[in-house]
């Protein structure tokens, strides 16, 4: 038997007035995925541990089987895997976010969803100016990612620092959410890394990306963001945990990606990806299915419903679910279908992300899981309340993996 994932991220929401007190689950047109989890078994799983705040991060590694209190080290570090970054002894990794920061507040999290060109010649600019004059702090470098996401390598760094998420707090004034030390010795790095971003703002202000991007009438990249410090991560992976020969993994996003590479699964680029609602759904789905034929083991990760979360957009979560649903879902169902060996499909988001509140919570995430063969449960649809009355009930951490791969 071969098994894929197909992860919604973010697209567990609460009632909304707008859509008749339904969530966007509810409220969507998902007939395929209403139709697996009539098929199948269904529950709702706990994906963030006590403890810790309901990041991607987090939330990803615990659908994967991942104790996070034991491997976690910070989101930078994960998606330096995904870029191919190394982290050496003494290193310190964080994820970069270019921001866009209105009458001192923040405006957004992802400086209007900059495009990947625009990002790359903010970051050489940034490494040229901002790091890499001789009387600021050396062995520092970013490292151009994808849109909005960026990585920041620090030698020498301490990460005992409390730092926010710039999509946990639009509207703040950002000096209330700088980055503040959480033991002593911290203290010259979250000093530095303050440092940083003051500077950063000062450069970026009246750059000539920032300048068309005005003109434009689009929100201007005009400041960096620093957050998730971590070390290089010590995982074992799948492969050798739960037995099965080879993985892959397939997401727009380089967290996920990094995640994947730690976790010994394979990195499959699909062009077109984009981590937004206009990406290349339908390539991403004929990715996992020709993925599924070389591979035992598929993730695919669709971040759409997560940044229509981030947005407060109610009407684009509702789409962003048809689309997983109908360019997704749909055409894999009905390829693995025909084969003769089974495929089990999962299908969950990793944590919700309400339109409402426009950030992560850490409620539990409706789930379905379906093999071939195996008696289906009462559950009829989808949604965040119909599987409460699943027959897996509701289960926390490594559980959910364990009860897919079992052939």
């Amino acid at each position: 038997m071969k098994h894929i994932i197909i992860l919604g991220d973010g697209m567990a929401d609460e009632p909304i007035a707008a859509l008749g007190n339904k969530t966007p689950l509810q409220a969507a047109n998902k007939p395929a995925i209403d139709k697996i989890a009539a098929l199948g078994q269904n529950g709702m799983l706990s994906t963030i541990p006590a403890g810790f705040a309901p990041g991607s991060e987090i939330a990803n590694l615990s659908v994967l089987g991942y104790d996070v209190a034991e491997v976690f080290e910070g989101r930078g570090s994960l998606e330096a895997a995904s870029m191919g970054v190394p982290i050496a002894a003494g290193e310190m990794a964080m994820r970069c976010n270019l921001i866009c920061i209105e009458n001192d507040k923040i405006k957004n999290h992802s400086a209007g969803h900059i495009s990947n060109e625009e990002a790359a010649e903010l970051i050489d600019f940034l490494n040229n100016e901002l790091v890499g004059v001789e009387h600021l702090r050396p062995n520092m470098k970013f490292h151009a990612g994808v849109s909005y996401r960026h990585l920041f390598i620090m030698k020498g760094g301490n990460k005992k620092l409390i730092c926010t998420p710039p999509h946990d707090v639009p509207g703040t004034p950002f000096r209330d959410v700088m980055i503040r030390a959480a033991a002593p010795e911290a203290e010259e790095t979250a000093k530095i890394l303050n440092d940083l971003t003051l500077r950063s703002q000062a450069l970026l202000e009246n750059h000539p990306v920032n300048i068309k991007r005005r003109a434009a009438g689009k929100d201007p990249a005009n400041s960096i963001w620093l957050w998730s410090p971590g070390y290089k991560p010590q995982m074992k992976t799948m492969p050798e945990i739960y037995g099965f020969a080879s993985g892959a993994v397939i997401s727009a996003v380089d967290l996920i990606k990094g995640i994947g590479v730690y976790a010994g699964l394979q990195p499959i680029e699909v062009e077109g990806a984009t981590g937004l609602y206009n990406t290349n759904y339908e390539g991403k789905a004929q990715a996992a299915i020709e993925a599924l034929r070389t591979h035992n083991f598929v993730y695919l990760h669709i971040e759409a419903s997560d940044e229509a979360g981030h947005e407060g957009d109610v009407d684009l979560k509702v789409r962003t679910i048809e689309y997983l649903d109908s360019r997704i879902v749909k055409p894999i169902f009905e390829e693995v279908s025909k084969w003769n060996e089974p495929v089990a499909i999962a299908i969950l988001p990793d944590h919700p992300t309400p339109c409402v509140l426009r950030t992560h919570t850490s409620n539990a995430v409706p789930f379905i899981i379906y093999k071939r063969g195996a008696q289906p449960d009462s559950v009829q649809q989808y949604d965040e309340f119909s599987a409460q009355n699943g027959s897996f009930g509701h289960i926390t951490g490594k559980d959910f993996i364990e009860e897919f791969l079992k052939n």
